[in-house]
């Protein structure tokens, strides 16, 4: 990474926390008691001056941030972003979103560096081509063989994600928000709404869509419905392989009882909405079935809350051990440790008294 001045990174910092906040340069001068213009806090943002310690402190405060935040070199960018119902957030929002995962991925990198443990990923699907959302299934069997899932049902998503050298970052955000994927230093990250856990078959379909154009995007020239029904597929195949769906229905079915999809459903991690679809796919039901079930879902509320818990654990806690480990062996401090958790340090402190 090309080396900065002292004035440029606190510029990019400046702007990143004022976007994380939503603020612009207005509001950020009004933020401070209109101690700062804006046409000051402009300047320090293109790099053009240094703020003073009375200055500094009082953008700190605005923006609630410490002070060594603005000067901490190590940056990320994030590239090939693609919200989903990006439209109805508006730009503040998306940015902001975008500043806190960038944020969020920098240390991640961070810690990883400090220990010496960059997980790096490898392309699974190399000379792989889908050139329809058929292909889909085969390309999912591959990614399972690749990264020794079997056939059993995922029991973390998230954890297997991150094994495999994708990272995830749980973002709160309006519920607009599913998730996005895109690149962080040339490594793959996926963003999910922290509202997903409210449902967390939903979470992990959603976080298995957007891997999946991570995936398929340099294997594949589908676009538009083509390419989003590939993603779907590729999805469900991922939380239920296509022979073991099959076995499980027992062959093509005129009509599937509710007891079955919520089964299926609390061992496989998958909503009822998409083991159906998945079963359409699959050719498993007629469209005529589907129509039906789809009206009974809508008529009962399901699209609301669907019958039936899934209550596997659905999270990765890859970072945090990794900054706790590194705090313990006292290569980083313990007031570093409690900056790139975002925690308060004497909550941090107690959280590192229990170690030997």
């Amino acid at each position: 990474m090309q080396q900065q001045n002292p004035k440029e990174i606190f510029g990019r910092r400046l702007e990143q926390a004022r976007r994380m906040r939503g603020l612009s340069l207005r509001s950020l001068s009004e933020a401070t008691g209109d101690k700062i213009s804006y046409n000051a806090i402009h300047r320090y943002e293109c790099g053009d001056m240094m703020p003073g310690d009375d200055v500094l402190i009082a953008l700190a405060d605005a923006l609630d941030k410490p002070l060594d935040f603005f000067f901490r070199p190590f940056a990320v960018e994030l590239t090939g972003v693609q919200f989903r119902k990006k439209s109805a957030m508006g730009a503040k929002t998306t940015g902001a979103i975008e500043e806190m995962a960038a944020d969020f991925f920098e240390r991640y990198l961070e810690i990883e560096q400090a220990l010496g443990l960059p997980l790096k990923f490898r392309d699974p699907l190399v000379g792989f081509s889908l050139r329809k959302a058929e292909h889909a299934e085969k390309a999912a069997e591959t990614v399972r063989s690749e990264w020794n899932l079997g056939e059993d049902p995922v029991p973390n998503v998230m954890e297997a994600l991150e094994g495999n050298g994708i990272k995830v970052f749980e973002v709160d955000a309006p519920e607009h928000l599913d998730g996005f994927s895109g690149w962080a230093d040339g490594h793959p990250v996926v963003v999910l709404g922290a509202w997903l856990n409210r449902d967390l078959p939903r979470k992990r379909f959603i976080a298995l869509h957007e891997v999946s154009h991570l995936l398929i995007h340099a294997h594949s020239k589908l676009q538009g419905k083509e390419l989003e029904s590939c993603c779907h597929r590729f999805a469900g195949a991922l939380l239920i392989p296509r022979k073991v769906f099959i076995t499980e229905l027992g062959g093509f079915r005129h009509r599937i009882s509710l007891e079955e999809l919520v089964s299926l459903k609390i061992r496989y991690g998958m909503s009822i909405a998409a083991i159906m679809h998945r079963a359409l796919d699959l050719g498993q039901i007629d469209g005529s079935t589907y129509k039906r079930f789809v009206i009974s879902y809508k008529k009962n509320g399901w699209h609301r809350q669907e019958p039936g818990e899934y209550c596997c654990p659905e999270k990765s806690t890859r970072f945090e051990q990794l900054v706790l480990r590194a705090t313990a062996e006292e290569i980083i401090s313990i007031s570093k440790g409690a900056a790139l958790l975002g925690k308060p340090l004497e909550q941090f402190q107690d959280k590192m008294s229990g170690f030997a």
